[in-house]
């Protein structure tokens, strides 16, 4: 369906009717499949004939949400996982091994920076963590093993924007693949592939499900990197089940419109912001003040959802402007219809040392909003409560 546009992949790509002709998207929960004869049954688990074996790894419903997402995205392929940090760690674990390095951007989400950071290096895994920006620190840290560059942009949560084909060109010159997490602004906005990436990764738990309904993870880029996740999916089993796959291919159909009204919002929301006394900076890159916002605005149509900001008087400032709340929810999630707050330095990002918290700049004082479908008045409202205080 590549000569459609995007709209109309988001509520087409995928689309396999059965016998009964539906309309909408079936759901197919069921964990088997039965064969015609022992003969079809040997062809399809040895792979020689396409088809669904066993729900941990193929399903129809599964397939239809892969199919849409790798439309969005521009992608050759795409496997879903369990979760966001399933479809990270599937990634790593089908194209690591002992003794390799990786490049990652600081600034990673908390629980990503774990995994690197922690996790993998008990297996012998390297990761060397440098400044989300400079293009320099990626080719200074490459080393005879380094197989894998892995960034977030915008980054979580201080929207921190990377030139993807610069550091697609300096992981390529290196012969490693970069992949790229491009969960804040997902294809409605910015199309990593297009710009050099080998791969994308989503937690398809934020805006592609866009309601704060299920967990949700997709690997999407080029089809020898994707078949190799695939591979350690059906056998390690990090599996998406069908009613969630199911819940964010509906989701995928309202992607654009939601982020497009989500981005508005956030921009209007942070311009106020930024006329705050109680506010000591807003990072959102939508804005003239944010120091990639030329970039941001080549590889991205607009600033997205996401607004982080810092105010007087360190975590009991911030935490003030949270308990003011009487609207916004206080929850970590993000990509929700409904608009979020939380402290990261406590929550996100609090298992994380404070000196690597400090290095990112995560400061006691920051705040991140993830901006919902509310209106922008009441947001105004909800939020200058804390910041009079």
């Amino acid at each position: 369906m590549s000569e459609y546009e995007f709209d109309t992949l988001a509520v087409r790509a995928g689309i396999a009717r059965s016998q009964f002709n539906e309309h909408s998207e079936a759901l197919y929960l069921t964990s088997s499949f039965v064969f015609e004869s022992a003969a079809q049954a040997a062809a399809r688990f040895s792979g020689a004939d396409e088809g669904n074996v066993y729900a941990r790894f193929t399903n129809p419903t599964v397939t239809a949400m892969q199919q849409r997402l790798a439309a969005l995205e521009g992608g050759e392929s795409c496997v879903a996982t369990a979760s966001g940090m399933s479809a990270i760690l599937s990634l790593a674990m089908a194209t690591l091994q002992a003794g390799d390095h990786v490049v990652a951007s600081m600034g990673l989400f908390g629980a990503t920076q774990q995994l690197f950071g922690t996790i993998l290096a008990k297996f012998g895994i390297e990761t060397t963590f440098v400044p989300a920006t400079d293009l320099d620190a990626y080719r200074a840290a490459i080393k005879a093993r380094t197989r894998l560059f892995f960034i977030e942009t915008p980054s979580n949560p201080l929207t921190e924007v990377i030139d993807i084909a610069g550091v697609a060109e300096i992981a390529h010159a290196a012969s490693a693949i970069l992949a790229v997490d491009n969960c804040f602004c997902t294809p409605a906005l910015q199309r990593p592939l297009e710009l050099g990436a080998d791969v994308v990764v989503h937690s398809a738990t934020k805006y592609l499900d866009g309601q704060g309904r299920v967990l949700g993870g997709a690997v999407v880029g080029k089809k020898v990197i994707v078949d190799e996740v695939l591979k350690f999916l059906r056998t390690a089993g990090p599996s998406i089940s069908p009613f969630n796959a199911w819940v964010i291919l509906k989701g995928l159909e309202t992607l654009r419109i939601r982020m497009e009204a989500q981005s508005a919002t956030a921009l209007d929301l942070a311009s106020w912001l930024e006329q705050q006394a109680g506010v000591v900076r807003v990072h959102y890159p939508g804005l003239v003040s944010h120091p990639q916002h030329e970039l941001a605005m080549l590889q991205q149509k607009s600033g997205g959802a996401i607004v982080s900001f810092e105010v007087a008087g360190g975590r009991e400032g911030a935490w003030r402007v949270v308990d003011s709340t009487r609207m916004i929810s206080i929850t970590a999630n993000l990509g929700d219809a409904k608009t979020t707050i939380t402290h990261p330095a406590s929550t996100t990002h609090g298992r994380i040392s404070a000196e690597a918290r400090a290095a990112a700049g995560i400061t006691e004082g920051l705040l991140r909003i993830a901006v919902g479908l509310e209106s922008v008045e009441d947001l105004r409202a909800d939020l200058a409560r804390g910041l009079a205080g």
